[in-house]
C-alpha cells in the first residue's frame, strides 16, 4: 500500500507533469535504477522535479538538485527527507547553472533536455561544470528524425534533437548510447574527456 506522501504526489497535478510521466512507468524505472547507479561523488541533478530518481542515488552521492519549478523543489527536498537522502535542492535553470566550472563529478539529466528552449546552451553548462573524466547519465525523447514526422518536428517552436549528438557537439565523448520504446527515448552515458 502506498504511503500518505506517495498517493500525494501521485494524485498531485503538478507531479504528473513531472518530466517523462507519459513513458511507461516500468521502462523508466529500470531506465532510472540503472542511470542513477552509475552516479559517483559530487552528483548534478538537473531537472530534478518532484524527486523521481532520489530512491536510486547510490548511499556515497553528494547530491545537488536542480528545476526551474520551486514547488518541485519543495517536493523534491520533502520526498529526500523521507528517504534520508542528504542533498541541496535549488531553483535553478540549466542553461545557467549557477555553480563554478568543474564543480561536479557526474551530472544525471532525466527527460530534461528536451523541454528547455536551448538544448545546446543546457549540454554547454552540464559540460561546463562537470570535472574532466566526469560522467554525464542522461535520458531524453528523441525527436522525429524520420520523414513525414520529421518535418512536423521541425516546426516546433524548439524542436528536439539527438541526445547523443547534443552530448558529441559539446565535447563529450559517448561511452554508451541505445534506445527504448519503438527508438523514442535515447540513453546517454558519456564523460567530460
Amino acid at each position: 500500500m502506498a504511503s500518505r506522501s506517495e498517493r500525494r504526489r501521485r494524485d498531485d497535478p503538478a507531479d504528473r507533469q513531472d518530466h517523462g510521466e507519459h513513458v511507461p512507468g516500468q521502462l523508466l524505472h529500470r531506465t532510472r535504477e540503472l542511470l542513477c547507479a552509475g552516479a559517483r561523488g559530487r552528483t548534478l541533478e538537473v531537472g530534478v522535479g518532484s524527486g523521481r530518481n532520489l530512491p536510486f542515488y547510490p548511499p556515497q552521492v553528494r547530491l545537488t538538485a536542480i528545476d526551474p519549478d520551486p514547488q518541485k523543489v519543495e517536493r523534491a527536498r520533502e520526498h529526500a527527507a523521507e528517504l534520508a537522502l542528504p542533498g541541496r535542492f535549488l531553483v535553478g535553470d540549466m542553461q545557467d547553472l549557477d555553480f563554478p566550472d568543474h564543480s561536479f563529478d557526474t551530472v544525471m539529466c532525466t527527460l530534461t533536455l528536451g523541454a528547455v528552449e536551448d538544448q545546446e546552451q543546457g549540454m554547454r553548462e552540464m559540460y561546463r561544470v562537470l570535472e574532466p573524466g566526469g560522467r554525464l547519465l542522461m535520458v531524453d525523447r528523441v525527436g522525429r528524425v524520420r520523414f513525414p514526422l520529421s518535418f512536423f518536428e521541425q516546426r516546433r517552436r524548439n524542436p528536439r534533437q539527438l541526445p547523443r549528438r547534443l552530448a558529441v557537439d559539446a565535447g563529450f565523448r559517448v561511452g554508451h548510447h541505445d534506445r527504448l520504446l519503438l527508438g523514442t527515448i535515447e540513453r546517454v552515458v558519456a564523460h567530460r574527456p
